[in-house]
């Protein structure tokens, strides 16, 4: 029956290209893996929340875990780029270090509250798990790492020890700001990581013509 003869028409749903439909099926599971946690999340869930049928979810993904790992990857892939963008940024280590803290306190203030399925997600002893998270940290520090050389006469292992401390601090300073209701208005608590950091990190030697100032520049 045709339009044209008055019979009824069946629109046909809208075909995404894979690329987008992939996109819409990760920011549907992060609701639903926020929401309820990995272990209560269930696939139907995600399926409907995306308004797609369970068989289309598992054309893209054949299981649950490799829809939560998928997203693990690109919350990963973000902060690290964030952390190393901040170094590159500018040549003002002052400067980098504010921009490594922000890039913390960014993430996990994000309404998507995607910083749980990184720092907070209730599969965190499944190794494929455990080793994204790990992932970050590492990748983070390793951002970190190759400015301290650069910039400072000291060794690989005497920068990662101190880009460790870095990574750490914006990181923990930053979630226990969130946990604990954003008491402090997030512009001054990234100030307030920042001058910590910075006045331990500044007293280093720079090499010849790397940027820093004196830890009595900021706060």
């Amino acid at each position: 029956m045709t339009a044209a003869s008055g019979g009824p028409q069946t629109a046909r749903p809208t075909r995404l290209p894979r690329s987008a439909r992939r996109k819409q099926l990760l920011a549907a599971a992060q609701q639903v893996f926020v929401a309820q946690g990995y272990h209560a999340a269930a696939m139907d869930d995600i399926a409907e929340r995306a308004g797609v049928s369970k068989p289309v979810l598992y054309q893209h993904f054949p299981g649950k875990l490799e829809l939560y790992l998928a997203l693990l990857d690109t919350h990963c892939d973000a902060i690290i780029a964030k952390v190393r963008s901040a170094m590159l940024a500018t040549t003002d280590n002052k400067e980098r270090v504010k921009g490594a803290v922000q890039a913390y306190f960014d993430f996990v203030d994000h309404e998507s509250e995607a910083f749980r399925l990184v720092f907070e997600s209730d599969l965190r002893n499944d190794p494929q798990v455990r080793q994204r998270v790990e992932r970050v940290e590492q990748g983070c520090i390793e951002a970190v790492t190759d400015t301290i050389i650069g910039d400072t006469n000291l060794g690989a292992d005497q920068a990662q020890l101190l880009a460790a401390g870095l990574v750490g601090t914006s990181g923990q300073s930053a979630q226990y700001w969130l946990a604990n209701g954003r008491r402090t208005p997030k512009a001054e608590a990234e100030t307030l990581v920042a001058a910590l950091i910075w006045r331990g990190i500044a007293g280093f030697p720079l090499q010849d013509g790397a940027s820093g100032g004196t830890p009595a520049e900021i706060g």
